[in-house]
């Protein structure tokens, strides 16, 4: 199913990613192998955060920490450790790749996190009692906060550096001319689970709490693991010496990496892209269970909407997928920032109450499903192919940076109005502006790059 250039080419139709050659069935089995994973990768990711979210909510912590704790920590994460993995990975050569060696740590680790926070409710009683017993003073939500706290890092710590990876992994297998479609059966992939946890789980969450996410982390960690001894990657081109002596070489990759990424406008604006964007979807996505409990909806409400936003996104997601093979990314990504601007308009002005927050809450997710379908695989299409996780970690940069500020912010303002959700609309509303105001910018200097038909990044 997969061939090396050097060898000699199948009969038949073939499509090529590097040094891989697929027939029709070996593409079949790759994009079979990686859609699980996907699967397993998006159940996590779809299950995790909103329980982290009801967690944090059923502790009463305040949104401040609330947004420190949830969002402000991932951006550390990725803002520290993204670079220095993504570096990594383009530089690592290896028997399995450059990529599933990183996969294959990371893995395990994510998947016992996840257990450690399904099970923090038990160990928090435990060391409380232990504590009593001791004569400590000691608070059982303290207790569980600090508990669920250290396992949500080590969760995010095997998150961003996979994530740092899992992009170009995609770009080193999948051939190029697929990414639009192969990105939409992901995105079909993701909304499934999130179907699947909306509509039968989310109003579980309250009593199920434990058993949810310990079965989750169990499935996540022997899925994804399956699906990195399965795939195989092909050869690369080998990796320069770097000429430093070695006590300054980190010095001379660190000078590297911000030249060849932030020297050139042109990056720089795509990058700003991926920061407004994430930014203008952030506030209403990290406080939608708190506004929607403000406002008289419960969990089994909240989840039944979610699946239904799900539902429609994976209606439209092969086509979106196939219409960004069709147009390019970049103008798809427009379309969908136009839209949330009128969305976020609507949100800020006229949600009330639970049936309009629930109208509200679905067409955001519609539509902010639409951006993150049609940005897929944007980096793959404007980045330099050889480097492209460096690059995709240093537009992570700004979204850390926007992250770690916004989420606390945006605490911070809720905190001090006593819960006037709605700037969560407006603050997404101003920042779409924003975003559609630079991706027209980027299509402008793209467009005297050669355009969709004859693209070459600049150097």
């Amino acid at each position: 199913m997969y061939w090396s250039s050097q060898g000699s080419p199948p009969a038949g139709r073939t499509w090529r990613a590097g040094t891989l050659t697929y027939t029709s069935a070996g593409l079949t089995a790759l994009f079979v192998w990686l859609l699980l994973g996907d699967f397993s990768w998006s159940m996590r990711d779809r299950s995790v955060v909103p329980m982290a979210q009801w967690y944090m909510t059923h502790l009463a912590v305040p949104n401040l920490l609330f947004g420190l704790l949830l969002v402000s920590v991932p951006a550390a994460f990725t803002l520290i450790l993204g670079p220095i993995v993504s570096v990594m990975s383009d530089r690592h050569r290896s028997p399995r790749g450059r990529r599933l060696p990183f996969l294959l740590f990371t893995t395990p680790i994510g998947a016992l996190s996840m257990i450690g926070m399904g099970v923090t409710p038990l160990l928090a009683r435990s060391l409380q009692g232990w504590a009593d017993g001791a004569g400590i003073a000691a608070s059982e939500k303290i207790i569980a906060l600090a508990v669920f706290a250290s396992f949500w890092a080590m969760f995010e710590f095997a998150t961003v550096a996979g994530q740092a990876v899992l992009g170009g992994l995609i770009n080193d297998v999948v051939p190029q001319s697929l990414l639009g479609r192969f990105y939409g059966l992901f995105r079909a992939v993701s909304l499934i689970d999130g179907m699947i946890f909306n509509f039968w789980l989310m109003g579980k969450i309250p009593d199920h709490y434990t058993l949810i996410l310990v079965a989750v982390g169990i499935f996540y960690g022997a899925a994804f693991m399956l699906v990195c001894l399965k795939v195989k990657e092909g050869a690369y081109p080998a990796v320069g010496a770097v000429e430093e002596k070695p006590r300054h070489a980190w010095l001379h990759g660190i000078g590297q990496y911000f030249r060849e990424c932030f020297s050139n406008p042109y990056y720089v604006s795509i990058f700003g892209i991926f920061m407004l964007a994430g930014m203008a979807f952030g506030p209403v996505n990290m406080f939608s269970i708190p506004y929607a409990q403000s406002l008289g909806v419960n969990m089994d409400a909240y989840g039944k909407a979610m699946a239904l936003t799900f539902l429609i996104s994976f209606v439209l997601s092969y086509f979106i997928g196939w219409l960004v093979d069709l147009f390019h990314p970049l103008r798809m990504v427009m379309v969908s920032l136009g839209a949330y601007v009128l969305v976020a308009a609507w949100g800020s002005h006229f949600i009330t109450d639970a049936p309009t927050f629930l109208t509200g809450w679905v067409m955001h997710g519609v539509v902010s499903g639409l951006y993150f379908t049609c940005v897929a695989s944007l980096g793959q299409r404007l980045f330099p192919q050889l480097k492209f996780a460096q690059f995709s970690s240093a537009a992570g940069i700004g979204m850390a940076l926007a992250n770690m500020s916004m989420a606390p912010l945006m605490g911070g303002i809720l905190d001090r109005t006593d819960g006037v959700f709605h700037y969560t609309f407006l603050a997404g509303l101003v920042l779409s502006i924003l975003a559609l105001g630079i991706t027209w910018h980027v299509y402008r200097e793209f467009k005297k790059l050669g355009g969709p038909d004859h693209y070459m990044p600049p150097a």
